[in-house]
């Protein structure tokens, strides 16, 4: 399996419907069937069949899907160093702006021919990965073109298909986007679904509902994937910088209770981490 690109295509079911998560691989997301509400950084989308989402896959998302509802999708996850030497030698860099400068966006393409060309295409680069040996030339270079012609059908279906969307946001969505910001800008210091409510001047009830109904989960577990998101970029932004401060700094409560959470979520300690992503990052430059 090439670690760089990771394609499923037409996944059924709630698999990866569990914590708000974030990656360092760029996105491109389609919504085939079914009900979806996804929450990117701190904006909710209802998601209709033919949406595309592009995410740089840092900032923290996730879906949220009824139970028992059908949830159809497909995703290609790739690392933007492993296809920007082919990019700059076609000059085509341009075709990561949309990740490198919005972050994430949604393109509504109503199903529309252009999206049923790029289903064609994942569909096709999911076969390779699953039939080829990924150790011969000819596959990585295989690979490199067909994901070129996604990034260039995603960039034409951004410039011409795309459609605005709707600002009309229901009172609920509108208090749980404003939630999901006050957290955002506040989750290093010592919250709790009281002071959130009196900060937005809300009740506390109506915090803790609105933000489960809207998002799929409850407001101390966005604060928590808020700080351990900020634990996973300190870890390998700043190599040298003790764990206790990593934990203070991400709002933490002690370095034990980092720790545990870190291992418990992540499924290594932070220290494991850390050194696996320095070596990956090593290797790539």
């Amino acid at each position: 399996m090439n670690e760089n690109l990771i394609v499923n295509y037409r996944v059924h079911g709630i698999w990866d419907n569990a914590d708000y998560h974030s990656h360092r691989e760029y996105e491109i997301y389609l919504f085939h069937s079914g009900t979806c509400r996804y929450l990117i950084h701190n904006q909710i989308y209802d998601l209709e069949p033919g949406d595309i989402l592009l995410m740089d896959g840092l900032a923290l998302h996730k879906p949220n899907v009824p139970s028992n509802s059908e949830y159809i999708r497909s995703t290609v996850h790739f690392s933007p160093q492993w296809i920007k030497g082919v990019l700059k030698e076609l000059n085509g860099l341009h075709l990561l702006d949309v990740f490198e400068k919005l972050h994430h966006c949604l393109i509504r393409t109503k199903n529309n021919t252009e999206f049923k060309q790029l289903e064609k295409v994942i569909c096709r680069l999911e076969e390779i990965q699953q039939t080829t040996d990924s150790n011969e030339i000819n596959f990585q270079i295989e690979l490199k073109a067909l994901l070129l012609q996604i990034l260039t059908i995603v960039q034409r279906l951004g410039i011409l298909d795309s459609v605005n969307i709707s600002t009309d946001k229901s009172e609920k969505e509108e208090h749980a986007e404003n939630i999901a910001k006050y957290i955002q800008m506040h989750y290093t210091d010592k919250l709790s679904i009281e002071s959130i409510a009196v900060s937005l001047n809300i009740s506390k009830s109506y915090v803790s509902h609105v933000f489960k109904e809207m998002t799929g989960f409850t407001v101390m577990e966005y604060v928590m994937s808020s700080r351990l998101n900020q634990a996973k970029y300190l870890l390998e932004a700043e190599p040298k910088k003790a764990l206790k401060d990593v934990a203070i700094e991400s709002g933490f409560e002690s370095v034990s209770h980092f720790s545990r959470y870190f291992k418990n979520k992540v499924g290594v300690t932070a220290k494991e981490y850390r050194k696996k992503r320095l070596k990956i990052y090593s290797e790539e430059n």
